[in-house]
């Protein structure tokens, strides 16, 4: 840290500025961050630790890359940085040629419902759909596109066949039919293979409508099967049942048109755990282990699946997911696990806590950014964000209840408060009754803010 500070004129170290950081992008992450949400753009410049953690969900990257599949929990309290390593693997993602679809779960949306609440979830991912080049969402159009575009060129190319010539449009549909025939064999396959075969009739022609109409389709946006047959000549529909079909489905075709496969992150399992039906809930979970199944038996390929939850909505044996035995039969950790002794290749993923230097580092790469954005040189020094922790941990009820949600919004609170009131002093605000007044004897000494004592135990506590 020392190497990466600069000395201030009363010879005391600051902290030196960061990388430059685009306006735009450092705007959401302050913006986002000091709001309790997780930023979807800029997540690298602000990544500490996690690194078992994001070499495990890599490691399912390249298996599913290989054609296999990927289950994953990723378990920790309300703002212990569920949806940030989730955001972060989908950047990732993105950026070694994945297509990621994510959504949150809420009373609206579930995986399984009697009012279509799983196809509002399945809506929601698809919808959510993204590549590298698309990272925002909406990037089905997109991929269908790409997919006809790459086609042609593969015939253009390999076999010899000008765009012009009477060959090239049968030459494209062969390939085309290759593609859609491997799907065929799969649930609902055909139905699938031959709306993608309509959709290339449609762009080739410039059919917008029937392209429309396709798209619509795969979006499962129609309500019924006499609505989809008077539109489009087929007796289907995605419905509440069987949209996990599909996301199979589109998890082999993006491998044919170019993709390494497809990434499905799916958040806030905590609104299964508060449906008040038990039977209801059943169902959901029901759902959960047929994809468990799915993914660790090899019926599905090209595919990772990532959901976050709350221990209380996995753990709960009344309500949460080993309510569902075969479920928690499945999911539960083994004897040699615990005691510091992680297993990162089990199904389920416990959020393990910060270490006090990551947690500098954190503060410091926000001190940068914020500086960066406003346009003044940091002010901050080492030991001011020594300081700065060592009040949030020593806070009546930290070592339980404070998560990083909290203390990067007061970390961004104070460089807010410093900007805008330049004449007050650092120290001065840190030690006023606003940022000090609930400290209890937490520890530590003048030489060492932060322990030895009951400030470790309670950074010992603290997870992002």
């Amino acid at each position: 840290m020392t190497d990466q500070l600069s000395l201030n004129t009363a010879g005391s170290p600051t902290i030196a500025p960061g990388p430059r950081v685009p306006k735009r992008i450092a705007a959401t992450l302050i913006n986002s961050l000091k709001g309790g949400v997780v930023p979807r753009i800029g997540l690298p410049y602000i990544t500490v630790g996690r690194t078992l953690e994001i070499q495990a969900l890599l490691h399912d990257l390249d298996l599913i890359a290989d054609g296999g599949a990927s289950f994953r929990f990723l378990v920790g309290r309300y703002g212990s940085g569920k949806s940030f390593l989730l955001q972060t693997i989908r950047n990732h993602a993105m950026g070694e040629n994945f297509v990621v679809a994510d959504a949150d779960l809420s009373p609206e949306r579930r995986l399984q419902g009697r009012r279509g609440e799983g196809l509002a979830t399945y809506r929601e991912l698809i919808r959510n759909l993204s590549t590298k080049t698309r990272p925002e969402g909406g990037a089905l159009t997109l991929v269908l596109d790409r997919w006809i575009s790459n086609v042609q060129a593969r015939v253009a190319a390999e076999e010899g066949i000008p765009a012009d010539s009477p060959d090239f449009a049968p030459a494209v549909e062969k390939r085309i039919y290759a593609v859609t025939q491997s799907l065929e064999e799969l649930v609902h396959g055909f139905d699938f293979a031959r709306l993608l075969t309509l959709y290339y009739r449609s762009y080739v022609e410039g059919d917008d409508e029937t392209k429309g109409l396709v798209v619509k389709w795969f979006r499962g946006e129609y309500r019924n099967k006499t609505e989809a047959r008077q539109e489009l000549g087929v007796n289907i529909c995605i419905t509440d049942d069987d949209w996990y079909e599909y996301l199979k489905l589109f998890a082999v075709f993006f491998r044919q048109a170019g993709y390494q496969g497809l990434v499905v992150l799916i958040d806030e399992l905590v609104n299964l755990y508060k449906i008040p039906n038990s039977i209801t809930r059943q169902y959901n979970y029901e759902k959960i282990l047929t994809m468990y199944n799915d993914t660790l038996q090899g019926k599905a390929r090209h595919l990772g699946i990532i959901m976050g939850g709350t221990p209380q909505s996995i753990e709960d044996r009344r309500r949460g997911v080993y309510s569902y035995e075969a479920l928690r039969s499945r999911l539960t950790q083994g004897r040699f696990a615990g005691a510091g002794l992680a297993d990162m290749l089990a199904p389920v993923i416990h959020l393990e806590p910060l270490t006090y230097e990551e947690l500098l580092v954190l503060t410091e790469k926000l001190a940068q950014i914020h500086a960066g954005y406003f346009g003044y040189a940091p002010i901050l020094t080492e030991d001011d964000l020594a300081s700065f922790l060592q009040i949030e941990f020593g806070r009546v009820g930290a070592d339980t209840h404070l998560t990083p949600r909290e203390v990067i919004r007061d970390f961004i609170e104070l460089l807010d408060i410093l900007y805008q009131n330049p004449q007050v002093g650092v120290a001065e605000l840190l030690q006023s009754d606003t940022f000090s007044g609930a400290v209890a004897a937490g520890g530590g000494t003048a030489a060492d803010p932060l322990g030895p004592g009951p400030g470790e135990a309670q950074f010992a506590e603290f997870t992002i």
